[in-house]
């Protein structure tokens, strides 16, 4: 219930805007008199609804100490709208669930790591109201994890070290290890870790490498990932051998007509047309075999 002194306490303000001016002099904080006030509305009810989500939101309990709320973000690049997001995030759980609140903030890269562990402050420079400080795990302080002993003591430290450090020139161990431990891990506890890791790699280059390590040394698993996986691998090596067969035909062919024409073909020049892998260019090669005076020949107009 509004009782009058807290009425007073607040319209006073409304009724002289200036009076922050005397106020912040008083508490011996450096405001600068304004030049200017305007008296806005006080109502900050959302007119419609705003869909506001963490990424994953942990209750943690022990003990010890009193429950924590742990909010988990993933964040994949800088975005100046995330600090204020989460300052809003932080203040929401600790009224809804008066538990307090952490956050904590997985990054792939260095510069949005360091960008994300930066305090921030909510409020004039003179006297800030609040101040964000997320927790940040990402590359620039995650084990390199390539030890396999050191994999099979947490395997779900180990997963996330790997994710975090996707870009890191020493991934291919790391991920090596990790299939390494997991040939030997029952496969109900393997397969969300291969999934998860497939997942983490996203469109980063050593995504493929991952991929292949698990069509070949985790082969006997069956999950979804690993058998979509193989089918893609057995897709490709079908692709490639219809490639590389098109290509050992089209050569002959080539080969063929200098034969027939009685046109004299050097081992160097054999080995070029046979060691050649593009169809378009073998037949050009085709074409120019026709009317082409000697085996050189067909090369002279590339």
């Amino acid at each position: 219930m509004v009782n009058s002194p807290h009425e007073a306490m607040h319209r006073i303000f409304q009724q002289y805007p200036g009076l922050f001016a005397g106020v912040s002099e008083a508490l011996g904080i450096d405001f600068p008199p304004p030049t200017s006030v305007t008296v806005l509305p006080t109502d900050l009810t959302e007119t419609s609804p705003v869909e506001r989500r963490v990424d994953t939101l942990l209750r943690l309990d022990t003990e010890d100490d009193e429950p924590l709320l742990l909010a988990v973000e993933a964040q994949g690049g800088k975005d100046l709208d995330k600090p204020a997001s989460w300052a809003y995030y932080a203040s929401y759980l600790l009224t809804k669930y008066r538990l307090q609140p952490l956050l904590l903030v997985v990054c792939q890269d260095r510069a949005t790591a360091e960008w994300a562990a930066r305090e921030v402050t909510f409020g004039p420079r003179q006297w800030p109201l609040l101040t964000l400080r997320p927790l940040v795990a990402g590359p620039h302080n995650m084990p390199v994890i390539t030890d396999p002993a050191e994999v099979r003591k947490d395997l779900a430290l180990a997963t996330l070290s790997a994710i975090t450090h996707a870009r890191h020139p020493d991934v291919g161990v790391i991920l090596k290890s990790m299939t390494t431990v997991l040939r030997d891990t029952p496969q109900n506890v393997a397969e969300p870790i291969i999934e998860l890791i497939s997942q983490g790699m996203g469109k980063h280059p050593v995504a493929q490498l991952w991929r292949k390590l698990v069509a070949v040394d985790l082969s006997f698993y069956k999950s979804y990932i690993s058998e979509e996986i193989r089918d893609e691998g057995r897709a490709e090596g079908r692709a490639e051998g219809l490639a590389q067969g098109e290509a050992r035909r089209a050569a002959e062919d080539v080969l063929d007509i200098l034969e027939v024409r009685g046109i004299d073909v050097p081992e160097a020049v054999r080995e070029r047309i046979t060691g050649c892998g593009d169809p378009e260019i073998l037949r050009h090669w085709h074409r120019r075999a026709v009317t082409a005076p000697t085996a050189e020949g067909i090369f002279t107009d590339e």
